[in-house]
């Protein structure tokens, strides 16, 4: 069912040629009838209809300002326009408003019918063409390499959920199920000097890029041939990602699979590339969500290039003493927690805080890891109550002492529940801020239209421009605090304000619009008699007869 406005004429409403079709029948629902343009415009901010019925000559904004006005805003909406034969070339001159049909006066109601079923098999094939399967699974299927690297790259840049890692698997039709993980990065080795290069050999070229394909072709051959991963280019490394798919292949097994590889691949490149490459290789890890610590470590292998020399592989455990397991608090963790201080509840607060500690007392850590694994999640925690200007001396006291509390923990629950506290605390705080932001941008704005209704050109777009904030986010917290729409709200005091004036003054009705905003007069009468019941006359007239009584 496609949403249908209608604007309509007073003869057409005499008529009632638009309302005696059953829409509904022919799939259309009519959303709003309006009297002239300017009506209509009003009326957008309520609910955007498919397709715009409306005639050409209105008082107010005619039918081509309505048009003009639609186009710059609501592109996909559809527009037919009711002409008469004396409007029609007129009519026509405006094409470079789109205009998607004309129906001449005067018509029936099946001309009509027929036309409006024309828009909507137009709007159904323009639906079918975005949603065409096969169309998109060909654009799917050559992107598919493109949609692959991106998303290795980024499981190795940082941690991923679970879910959208096996989302992303099935969706790329990539085999990554393995018991174990292993995560190298090749760097392309600088100033060497390799015995008996040609200078008409690629080690002369200048050509990184052209350097880093031809490595690239090396490795996914070498790759391919023991079965081992995924090869990939990311931030200047060419990336190794060991799968060690069987049940036997433990992390030693993984890491001397790697390993074999890894040689093989080096000295390849210095054999037929005549350049030298530098390998880092990362710790081994069990789950596919921790890949990207393996890369981390990769990369930090590479520093000991500066000590150890170039062109060798270097094992991030040969170089650093590494713990059975090391605690940390990464992107993922910090996103969850950051996230339940600005926009959480009590109960996901609780929810986030237990699965940061979880695991903690049963896992093999360093004493060291684990109070830098607290730091940084106060840290974060700290930061995000900066971010959002929270005064902590108010919140938690001009005693506390954030990183001194971490020495005092006397167990795992203690320091559970400090950190609980302390998120508890600072997320109520952000709540109250934002909910105080709120309510004094809306008396803002309250303030601003009292101040400024009687200008012709006051409008949504203006007051967001005098308080520096989108008219899309205005718009939503201005609705939830006011009740009402700020279009509606700007009618009311208008319309407040002329009441008042038509009951203690004898201004004229065209000076009491002047007063209230409207440059037209007629529209003052027009809008006037929509939303209070009668007209401007009428209405004093009953507030005169109220006065005597």
């Amino acid at each position: 069912m496609y949403k249908l406005m209608l604007v309509e004429d007073e003869e057409d409403v005499r008529e009632g040629i638009l309302r005696e079709i059953d829409w509904a029948r022919h799939g259309f629902e009519v959303i709003e009838t309006a009297e002239n343009g300017q009506e209509a415009a009003e009326l957008f901010e309520r609910q955007v209809p498919d397709v715009v019925v409306t005639d050409i000559r209105m008082p107010f904004m005619d039918g081509l300002q309505l048009a003009a006005w639609i186009r710059q805003r609501y592109e996909a909406t559809k527009i037919v326009i009711l002409t008469g034969f004396d409007e029609f070339e007129y009519a026509q001159k405006a094409v470079k408003l789109h205009i998607d049909e004309y129906v001449l006066k005067p018509y029936s109601a099946q001309e009509l019918i027929d036309v409006l079923a024309k828009i909507k098999r137009r709007i159904d094939e323009e639906a079918a063409e975005k949603e065409n399967v096969q169309t998109l699974q060909e654009h799917y299927r050559r992107s598919l390499p493109v949609l692959r690297e991106v998303f290795l790259a980024s499981l190795v840049a940082r941690k991923l959920p679970r879910r959208e890692i096996e989302e992303k698997c099935r969706s790329y039709d990539l085999e990554l199920a393995a018991d174990a993980y292993v995560v190298s990065v090749i760097s392309m080795d600088t100033g060497e000097d390799t015995e008996g290069a040609a200078e008409a050999s690629l080690r002369a070229s200048k050509d990184t890029e052209l350097k880093r394909f031809a490595v690239l072709n090396i490795a996914e051959e070498i790759v391919e041939k023991h079965r081992m991963g995924r090869v990939f280019l990311h931030n200047d490394y060419l990336v190794l990602l060991t799968v060690a798919g069987q049940v036997q292949e433990g992390e030693a097994s993984a890491l001397k699979k790697t390993l074999t590889a890894l040689e093989d691949i080096r000295q390849s490149i210095a054999k037929y590339l005549k350049f030298t490459v530098t390998i880092g290789v990362g710790t081994v890890c069990g789950d596919l969500t921790d890949v990207s610590y393996s890369y981390k470590d990769a990369v930090l292998a590479l520093d000991y290039r500066g000590i150890l020399g170039s062109n060798r592989i270097i094992c991030i455990d040969d170089v650093e003493t590494r713990f059975v397991e090391k605690l940390r608090f990464d992107e993922l963790k910090e996103h969850a927690l950051i996230r339940c201080l600005k926009v959480g509840t009590p109960q996901e607060i609780q929810e986030t805080v237990d699965g940061l500690f979880h695991g903690i007392g049963e896992t093999q850590v360093s004493f060291k890891d684990y109070q830098i694994y607290l730091m940084e999640m106060l840290t974060a925690i700290l930061k995000a109550a900066k971010d959002a200007n929270v005064d902590l001396d108010a919140v938690l006291g001009t005693d506390f002492v954030p990183f001194a509390e971490l020495h005092k923990f006397a167990s795992l629950q203690e320091a559970k529940n400090r950190i609980l506290g302390l998120c508890t605390a600072i997320m109520n705080s952000i709540a109250s801020q934002r909910q105080y932001a709120y309510k004094s941008l809306v008396e803002q704005a309250i303030d601003y239209t009292k101040s400024h209704y009687h200008e012709t050109d006051i409008s949504i777009q203006k007051v967001c421009s005098h308080l520096h904030i989108s008219a899309g986010y205005f718009s939503s917290i201005f609705k939830k605090e006011a009740k009402m729409t700020f279009v509606n709200y700007l009618m009311h005091i208008r319309m407040e304000a002329a009441k008042e004036l038509l009951r203690t003054t004898d201004l004229k009705a065209f000076e009491i619009a002047e007063r209230v905003g409207y440059a037209e007069p007629n529209y003052f009468s027009f809008s006037f008699r929509k939303h209070v019941g009668v007209s401007p006359k009428e209405y004093r007239s009953a507030a005169v007869e109220g006065q005597r009584g």
